[in-house]
């Protein structure tokens, strides 16, 4: 007797093929490749990443620094202007004793003194008043009006469409060259009147009004003095402000004079009582100076703490600032302390330097001012310290070129910039390029790892095929637990 096993067709027999295998990523190995693959490509691009990154930090730091540094100088060079001009800083101030006669503003040409003023009448602008109609919407009359200021005129014709009170007005007040004249109508129990009224003062500014043409009825508004013709009531001459300065007469068609004391503009209020003038005082006025000195000081100190935090190194922390050892910030610092201690022998009233304001730099470089030294030296000689804060060889105005060399245009500042700009651009093309590349190394991985799990795949579809094929009773039990076929036999004897 003899036995043999021969093979049969069984589903879970049949020999591997490409179109069996499964593809999803990881099935044949049981391996998280896509897991795998990232962490490799991490790995082998952490070096390059990490680098471009610390650098990419790095130069944004020295941007942000640079601009805070900027901002302390711009904040140093809006408080030049006020010291850069020794004639603004060196201000005066006016007051009037009685404020109810005028009112008094210096400029840069003022000189201390005292003044007496009195007002003998202000300046005026000429009123004219017609005689009463009916109402605002009377009919006057027709032709032509010409109105004239001074050496000025302009004609406005009235026809039946704007021959009323109020019509003729607006025609007035809307017309073309107006030579400064404003008309209005005021009604009250008498009747409306039209209003004429100059809208510049003074004596050369009286009004004349005549007419042509139409049906005369407009002679009603004429006023012309020197023909007679005054059909409508002067209420208020125009004439010129009459007043004296310590007893001289002086004249002026505006109440706002200036010219009449040197560097001062008066606003006259009102007239004196007989023979009662009222004093002006010009004298000097530090409390703008001493203003516009602690801002400049303050701005200064701003300045040096901003070059401290961002050049120096912080032992307690163990932190460097950004521009640690920066020469650039290092070199403005220097130029800064040596217009600082500018010394100027030969300035007179005994200012000198900065120390003859009150003003002393500490160990640290740190400004500090002395509000009652400031305020002496401002009191006993403020041109001087104007010529030792400004002029063509002052302070400020040293200042005031130094800072422009770094942040006006094309300047220093603005450079290093764009250096570093160019930089982080470059930094970013990198960073593009290293991502192109570890996304191919990526690829490249997943490619090979696919590889792997197909093959393994394949291989563990043969061991099935294998098992099944030589060892049928293990087939048929796992067939049998996973409720599948994976290949079967017949046994024949003879």
């Amino acid at each position: 007797m003899s036995s043999s096993i021969t093979p049969t067709s069984s589903t879970g027999a049949s020999a591997p093929s490409a179109s069996a295998l499964i593809t999803s990523t990881g099935i044949g190995s049981g391996l998280n490749i896509n897991a795998i693959v990232s962490a490799l490509t991490s790995a082998y691009g952490a070096a390059q990443t990490n680098a471009l990154a610390n650098q990419q930090s790095s130069l944004n730091a020295q941007v942000s620094a640079y601009g805070t540094f900027s901002s302390a100088l711009s904040t140093l060079q809006a408080t030049l202007g006020a010291l850069e001009n020794p004639s603004q800083l060196a201000a005066y101030s006016a007051t009037v004793a009685d404020k109810t006669i005028a009112s008094a503003t210096t400029d840069s040409s003022a000189v201390a003194g005292q003044y007496s003023l009195e007002v003998q009448n202000l300046a005026t602008a000429a009123s004219l008043t017609s005689q009463a109609f009916a109402g605002s919407s009377t009919a006057i009359g027709t032709g032509t009006l010409t109105i004239a200021v001074g050496n000025a005129s302009t004609q406005i014709n009235i026809d039946s469409s704007n021959n009323t009170l109020a019509a003729i007005a607006s025609a007035i007040n809307s017309a073309a060259g107006n030579p400064g004249v404003s008309a209005s109508v005021i009604t009250t129990s008498g009747g409306a009147r039209l209003v004429l009224t100059g809208t510049r003062t003074g004596a050369a500014n009286a009004i004349t009004v005549t007419q042509s043409g139409g049906d005369g009825g407009l002679a009603a508004l004429v006023y012309d003095p020197s023909n007679n013709d005054t059909a409508l009531t002067q209420t208020q001459a125009a004439q010129d402000a009459n007043f004296t300065i310590n007893g001289y007469a002086a004249t002026s068609a505006s109440n706002v004079v200036s010219g009449a004391i040197s560097g001062v503009t008066l606003d006259l209020l009102g007239a004196s009582a007989a023979n009662t003038p009222t004093t002006i005082s010009i004298s000097p006025d530090t409390s703008a100076a001493q203003t516009s000195i602690g801002t400049f000081v303050t701005a200064v100190n701003g300045v040096l703490s901003a070059i401290q935090s961002l050049t120096g190194y912080d032992p307690t922390t163990q932190t460097a600032g950004p521009l640690n050892g920066n020469a650039t910030l290092e070199a403005f610092q220097n130029q800064l302390e040596s217009i600082l201690g500018t010394l100027a022998p030969g300035n007179a009233g005994g200012i000198h330097s900065l120390t003859d304001l009150g003003i002393t730099a500490d160990p640290s470089g740190v400004l500090a001012s002395d509000s009652t030294t400031l305020g002496n030296a401002l009191a006993g000689s403020l041109a001087s310290v104007g010529t030792l804060l400004g002029g063509t060889n002052g302070i400020a105005t040293r200042l005031n070129t130094l800072i422009n060399q770094y942040t006006g245009p094309g300047g220093l500042l603005a450079s290093i910039n764009q250096g570093l700009q160019a930089s982080l651009s470059n930094v970013s093309q990198q960073q593009t390029q290293l991502q192109a590349q570890l996304a191919t190394y990526a690829a490249t991985l997943t490619s090979q790892y696919n590889a792997m799990d197909t093959a393994i795949a394949q291989l563990k579809q043969m061991q099935t095929y294998l098992t099944a094929e030589f060892n049928p009773n293990q087939s048929s039990s796992s067939s049998s637990s996973s409720n599948s076929s994976l290949g079967s036999g017949t046994l024949s004897t003879g």
